[in-house]
């Protein structure tokens, strides 16, 4: 069985891989503090944040295992964990990485390790993250990082997810002691089928202009689902202003007998959204921050969502699915 069989059932079984995709934050660098406490020893303190806002976490002594235990490092580590919610992620992707550019995650770091590094505060860096390093990647971000903060490229680790796998094999009780409960994830949905609706209706070429723009009958009326979900009525206004249009296009191409299979793909979406929704409701302050984070997610976790031309309509769709009484909370007569 595969990681995507289990990714809507457990963060991590024995004798699986995690699903680091589906890990929050504090999950992630819960995993990697433990692991680091293996490899460089138990006082390895976990993640604070600083004055600057970044999050580290900190080893001051002689390393048990790291590099190796015929030529530990000792002095002063700092450890990073860097989590990316998206699939399939590497570290050489341009907005991780990219010489010219300090609006990257090593471009907004630099600063902060040359800042500790020149304040006799670091002696080595560690970055861990759940994406693929290639050797190119590794070389080039190493070299550029020694080149902008004055540290040795033997100083400097950079570890992906191939390497973690191969740790969590050799510490195995790592992935106990982080105790990874599926209860504290976040929000996280599957792009998969939205992508199958998505390239579907882009390719579309029918003109359903004629189609009246009604909304769907005997549903919750728009108005009355905005306040049951606490939408705020500004953005509600501007869903409404910029999508409304859409939603006879969705509807009819939906309804059309040839395209069954996508309309099953539509539902099995609009059903893992209303669970999964359901579940993490709470932790979001009103359905519009529901809204623009599903959007995040999905744009970051699908190459084919986040394509200029189909953000647009991504949008849309989720409008529609609101809009269609398919996600958020209906009146109870109506549920």
């Amino acid at each position: 069985m595969t990681v995507s069989d289990h990714r809507h059932q457990t963060l991590w079984t024995p004798g699986m891989k995690f699903a680091y995709e589906d890990l929050s934050e504090d999950q992630f660098e819960t995993l990697i503090v433990l692991l680091c406490q293996r490899l460089l020893g138990l006082s390895v303190k976990g993640f604070a944040k600083g004055p600057d806002g970044g999050r580290d976490a900190k080893f001051v002594g002689t390393a048990e295992l790291h590099p190796s235990k015929a030529a530990p490092w000792s002095g002063t580590i700092i450890i990073q964990a860097k989590h990316t919610n998206g699939y399939n992620r590497h570290f050489g992707e341009a907005d991780f990485h990219s010489p010219n550019s300090n609006d990257t995650v090593i471009g907004k770091e630099v600063p902060r390790i040359a800042k500790l590094r020149k304040g006799n505060q670091l002696d080595h860096y560690m970055l861990f993250a759940n994406r693929r390093l290639a050797g190119n990647a590794d070389q080039n971000i190493t070299s550029h990082i020694a080149k902008e903060c004055g540290l040795p490229e033997g100083s400097i680790y950079l570890c992906g997810v191939e390497q973690l796998e191969l740790y969590l094999r050799q510490f195995p009780e790592v992935a106990a002691l982080a105790d990874l409960d599926p209860v504290d994830s976040p929000l996280i949905v599957s792009p998969d089928e939205l992508a199958i609706v998505v390239q579907a209706i882009a390719s579309h070429e029918a003109d359903l202009s004629s189609v009246l723009d009604t909304p769907p009958g005997e549903r919750t009326s728009y108005e009355q689902k905005n306040v049951l979900n606490n939408m705020t009525p500004e953005y509600a206004r501007e869903l409404r202003k910029r999508y409304l249009k859409d939603t006879a296009q969705i509807r009819a191409f939906l309804a059309a007998p040839e395209n069954l299979e996508i309309l099953k793909s539509y539902e099995a979406t609009t059903e893992e959204f209303q669970m999964k929704i359901i579940s993490k409701r709470k932790g979001f302050q009103n359905f519009d921050a529901v809204m623009e984070y599903l959007l995040d997610l999905l744009f970051q976790r699908d190459p084919i969502l986040r394509q200029r031309q189909h953000k647009r309509l991504t949008r849309a769709i989720l409008f529609y699915m609101y809009w269609n009484c398919d996600i958020g909370e209906v009146a109870d007569a109506e549920a």
